[in-house]
């Protein structure tokens, strides 16, 4: 198996790039995509997170107020570090077993985490090969107010919050470069997934 870290700036592209690998045979762990199941209703995540931050988290169809939560977190760096605490570990274990059941399917299968902030929080270790999704920030801004009905403002303290580009390609094995038009993204998939199967095969 082969473990590869996806990463890339906001509006860079990095979900259209983890949706071609998964149509040519990867496997997709979405951090972002387990951190809301694990705090689902009914689920252990959600009942720690209501026991640390009280029931004012709770929208009124009982499950999680994100905006209201994010509202008390990000205003305070300790209640960031409890709740990382509480949803971490789970989001952990979940993506290992994950790829645990990926694994025991074919050996030479391709997992692709999805991992935002992956140079932010120093995981680079953590895979076999990092992928990252680059693109100017240019075409960063440009994207997030056309295409995602950002505000400009908006949109740069969203991309000033994350690694900067330089870190990003820091701690890239290989590069997708997303600057220009759709149509020119698949076929350097198409370069990057052959590249990761070698790899596959190899390991």
């Amino acid at each position: 198996m082969l473990k590869v870290g996806l990463t890339g700036g906001i509006g860079a592209g990095k979900s259209e790039v983890s949706r071609l690998l998964v149509e040519r045979g990867a496997v997709l762990v979405d951090a972002d995509r387990i951190a809301r199941e694990v705090v689902a209703p009914g689920t252990q995540g959600l009942a720690a997170v209501v026991e640390a931050f009280g029931e004012e988290v709770l929208a009124a169809d009982g499950s999680l107020d994100r905006p209201k939560l994010g509202a008390i977190v990000f205003a305070d760096p300790a209640k960031l570090a409890a709740l990382n605490a509480i949803v971490h570990p789970l989001v952990g274990a979940r993506s290992a077993e994950l790829e645990r059941a990926a694994a025991e399917a074919a050996e030479d299968t391709v997992v692709v985490h999805d991992v935002p902030l992956l140079a932010e929080n120093g995981l680079a270790p953590l895979y076999d090969v990092v992928v990252v999704v680059d693109a100017t920030p240019e075409t960063q801004l440009d994207r997030l107010v056309r295409l995602r009905g950002m505000t400009e403002d908006d949109a740069r303290a969203r991309m000033a919050a994350q690694a900067t580009r330089e870190k990003r390609l820091e701690i890239a094995d290989i590069v997708i470069d997303n600057d220009g038009a759709l149509e020119r993204l698949a076929p350097r998939v198409d370069e990057v997934w052959r590249e990761l199967r070698r790899r596959a095969r190899a390991a």
